[in-house]
């Protein structure tokens, strides 16, 4: 089986690269998907593909993510973790110089997939990471710096492809961002965790039998399996927000292009301040607590926005949701990493599938109500998705760390 649970008296990797490889590791994910996002239009124009078509670059992405996030969840018992998170960060690597190199659409989408499966490889492994070598009072401090990583490539980013496109097209952003990028999180991340013990080092042949008892073992864990569906939930709220919330802002205030993206620019700063704030809330509340009410709180306002006619107060609601949903992402995070403390690779895989799927949910649930109900029934239907994540949280959950 995979590390067992870290005790309280571990005082952390003595590596002083390690924690900050997880954070750029993860970083490093995001700038491709946010480049694909950001220059749909352009990366059409390079292939002559309407928007509609290029934009299943970001499906096959989705799919690829999915899949193989759950095939982490067995990969993850017989191969050590940091060696997973390298080939991760290989995957990245390649997905961008594949996607810069690439001379027709097929291989764009192919290449841009790469980074799926990149990111399934990151993700679930740098949290896993974290509750291998940190005790249980720090973890959850550095579980939000990990997450905030994630989102900060959003905020910083996202203004500089901008600029680069603006100087040179795409390929030109993706040779002077997002390949350094990719690379140097490699090497940080070799320094980081080559020198790092690894509990799930030099583990014998595992058969089929025991891959499948360790989904087993999850997916009948009452509270792994509420930690898992909360995610599922919160993931699909938050759609609200980062799929549409500029839309609406455009279509019903007449925002400009460059205002919408400024309003985006200072969410995702929000998200990130909720995300590292997470530690200090954690410590106070506890997991349970803060996944609980922050995934509340972030429902409620998200039900709120479409319904504001004040612009400012609708900004206000929109950073709300921002900050909320990062605490939510980093306290729901730690607690599914207490859930199974044998299998916390193949937990964490399950959890980044789970947490994709209720994207993917929440954009088609979404774009139903958008239709049916306009912004007014978008911003329910999904906002009761938090709130429903809530009471998952709150009814199913356990936090196996508390004294009982």
């Amino acid at each position: 089986m995979s590390a067992p649970s870290a005790s309280s008296d571990k005082s952390g990797p003595t590596n002083r690269f390690f924690l900050h490889s997880l954070v750029v590791s993860n970083f490093a994910a995001g700038a491709l998907p946010l480049l694909g996002s950001l220059l749909l239009i352009d990366i059409g124009s390079t292939f002559n593909t309407t928007v509609g078509v290029t934009g299943q670059i970001n499906t096959l992405y989705s799919i690829a993510a999915v899949i193989f996030a759950i095939m982490m969840g067995a990969l993850s018992i017989r191969f050590r973790h940091n060696l997973l998170l390298l080939t991760g960060l290989l995957f990245n690597t390649a997905s961008a110089l594949g996607c810069f190199l690439a001379q027709d659409f097929p291989t764009m989408m192919t290449s841009y997939a790469l980074s799926g499966i990149g990111w399934a490889m990151i993700s679930p492994m740098s949290i896993t990471l974290i509750g291998e070598h940190y005790p249980t009072e720090k973890r959850a401090k550095a579980v939000g710096l990990v997450v905030a990583g994630g989102a900060l490539v959003y905020f910083i980013g996202a203004p500089i492809i901008a600029l680069t496109a603006n100087i040179g097209g795409w390929r030109y952003s993706v040779l002077a961002i997002v390949i350094p990028i990719s690379i140097a999180s490699l090497l940080l991340a070799w320094i980081g965790l080559h020198s790092t013990q690894d509990n799930n080092k030099n583990k014998p042949s595992l058969d089929l039998r025991t891959y499948l008892n360790s989904f087993s073992q999850v997916l009948s864990n009452h509270s792994a399996l509420a930690c898992l569906t909360g995610d599922f939930l919160r993931a699909g709220s938050f759609i609200a927000i980062l799929i549409y919330s500029a839309s609406f802002g455009r279509q019903r205030f007449l925002q400009s292009r460059d205002t919408a993206s400024l309003i985006m620019l200072v969410a995702a700063l929000c998200y990130t301040i909720g995300s590292m704030t997470c530690g200090t809330i954690v410590s106070r509340l506890g997991r349970k607590k803060s996944a609980v009410f922050s995934a509340l709180l972030a429902g409620t306002l998200t039900t709120l926005y479409a319904f504001i006619p004040y612009q400012p107060l609708y900004i206000a609601l929109v950073f709300g949701v921002c900050l909320f949903s990062g605490i939510v992402a980093s306290s729901a995070n730690s607690l599914s990493l207490e859930q199974v403390p044998k299998l916390r690779g193949t937990m964490m895989s399950l959890d980044t599938a789970a947490i994709n799927l209720g994207s993917a949910f929440g954009t088609i649930i979404g774009a139903l109500a958008l239709i049916t109900f306009d912004y007014e029934g978008l911003g329910l239907t999904l906002g009761t998705l938090g709130i429903i994540a809530a009471l998952v949280f709150t009814l199913f959950a356990k936090d196996p760390t508390k004294t009982r």
